[in-house]
């Protein structure tokens, strides 16, 4: 069974000014999530910036997330590490916290083999009781990118290892992983722009940075595809195109936390090395949010 079908947040953390989580708007978010039709919500990915939380507040933000949703929809807690031990750790607080599924991104910097990959996925695995799903984003991580048929040995024999987050951007590689996998994978699109190619595919949804902002207008792209409604799925995907660009003009989250602002939707600073959006980025945001009848 699923973790979950259709579009799941990749939720923002939102920090305070003194570069503290701020829960408060972080429980805010969440609702108007749930509230709008999303899926799951995925925590502690990239776009919520794990990579510059600590240990203490990766697991904080985790819980906290579990608690506010509530059982309401899926929760998703991203455990991924470049060092084993590190993964299993979160992925053990994760799992006593009561995550649904966790996402596990390939180890980055080290730029493990095949062998390694399978080794390092497998041992995590080994050590929950938790659906998991991969994170395939080689643009994040060195170039490492978790080969078809790794990815299909993988869901056949790790009984947890249910699925995977693709965002190489290449429908060729998902086409061949389906073919592989043979109906024993999961695959979300890990890129917005390409929900509804891989839903043709065969997938499931997507983990959405732009339904951060777009949260009805995400769901219903996957909605439509999945009920049939092929021509508007598809409108909506191309409809939001300028929009996805704009939100990846520079490195994610620094455009939609700016269009999360510019919503009313305050989520504080950007902990360094990301630093505020360049105004010209901005005014490219702002028309491309205008064109696609963002308010609130």
């Amino acid at each position: 069974m699923s973790i979950f079908t259709g579009a799941g947040v990749a939720i923002v953390t939102p920090f305070q000014e003194n570069g503290e989580v701020d829960f408060q708007k972080f429980g805010e978010n969440i609702d108007y999530q749930v509230e709008n039709g999303t899926d799951a919500i995925i925590v502690c990915g990239t776009t919520g910036e794990s990579s510059t939380l600590t240990h203490e507040e990766h697991i904080e933000c985790i819980r906290f997330t579990v608690e506010k949703t509530g059982g309401r929809i899926p929760v998703i807690g991203g455990t991924g590490s470049n060092c084993t031990d590190t993964a299993i750790y979160l992925s053990k607080e994760a799992e006593k916290a009561g995550v649904d599924g966790l996402l596990l991104v390939t180890p980055y910097y080290n730029k493990a083999t095949q062998k390694g990959l399978v080794e390092h996925f497998t041992m995590i695995a080994k050590a929950v009781n938790t659906p998991i799903l991969l994170y395939n984003i080689p643009g994040r991580t060195g170039g490492v990118n978790i080969l078809p048929e790794t990815t299909a040995k993988l869901c056949k024999t790790v009984d947890l290892i249910v699925g995977v987050k693709e965002a190489t951007g290449d429908i060729s590689q998902v086409a061949k992983l389906m073919h592989l996998a043979q109906g024993e994978i999961d695959v979300y699109s890990g890129n917005d722009d390409q929900t509804v190619p891989i839903l043709s595919l065969g997938g499931k949804g997507v983990i959405s940075v732009l339904s951060n902002i777009a949260p009805r207008q995400t769901h219903d792209m996957v909605e439509k595809y999945l009920k049939g409604d092929v021509k508007g799925s598809r409108d909506l995907q191309l409809k939001a195109i300028p929009l996805i660009e704009a939100l990846f003009c520079e490195v994610n989250p620094i455009p939609v936390k700016k269009a999360m602002s510019l919503m009313g939707m305050g989520t504080g600073v950007l902990r360094r090395p990301l630093t505020e959006m360049e105004e010209h980025h901005v005014k490219q945001l702002e028309q491309a949010m205008k064109d696609f009848g963002l308010q609130r």
